[in-house]
């Protein structure tokens, strides 16, 4: 199964750990940058992890920024893509068992490397309940067309 990853500078350490750890529970993970602590732009890797998780082409994104706000909004302007921000587990199992979330932000100046792992642990391990929840998501996609 294969993720995306993708983080500005302030994500970079971060995201590293999350590569390590991810690729070690066997899973496929394409780094889409950026490659080093220098200054950069979160949209662009935003852009282009959200893009392709709505293409199909990965089971899911994984984002982070400074505070994972940058990353999130980005992501949700493109259609199909339903991104959440979270920093515990619980609101990551959440973001996946009741929105169906395809794509996960981390806000990596405020969760250590343990607490990040835990984090894309229970958004990795849950899954979308259904039920009212897809009738939810569903008016989500209809403002899209996605």
């Amino acid at each position: 199964m294969k993720l995306l990853i993708g983080s500005d500078h302030a994500g970079y350490e971060r995201k590293q750990a999350l590569v390590r750890f991810l690729s070690g529970q066997g899973w496929e993970v394409e780094d889409v940058g950026t490659h080093s602590p220098e200054s950069t732009d979160y949209p662009e890797y935003a852009v282009a992890v959200a893009r392709r998780v709505a293409q199909g082409e990965a089971e899911g994104g994984i984002l982070l920024c400074g505070s994972g706000n940058g990353v999130c909004i980005t992501a949700n302007k493109v259609p199909g893509v339903r991104a959440a921000l979270a920093w515990n587990p619980e609101l990551a199992r959440l973001a996946r068992a009741h929105n169906d979330a395809n794509i996960l932000c981390l806000p990596a100046r405020f969760v250590t490397d343990e607490e990040a792992i835990a984090i894309v642990r229970a958004w990795l391990e849950a899954t979308f309940e259904g039920g009212r929840h897809a009738r939810r998501v569903q008016k989500i996609h209809e403002l899209t067309g996605r």
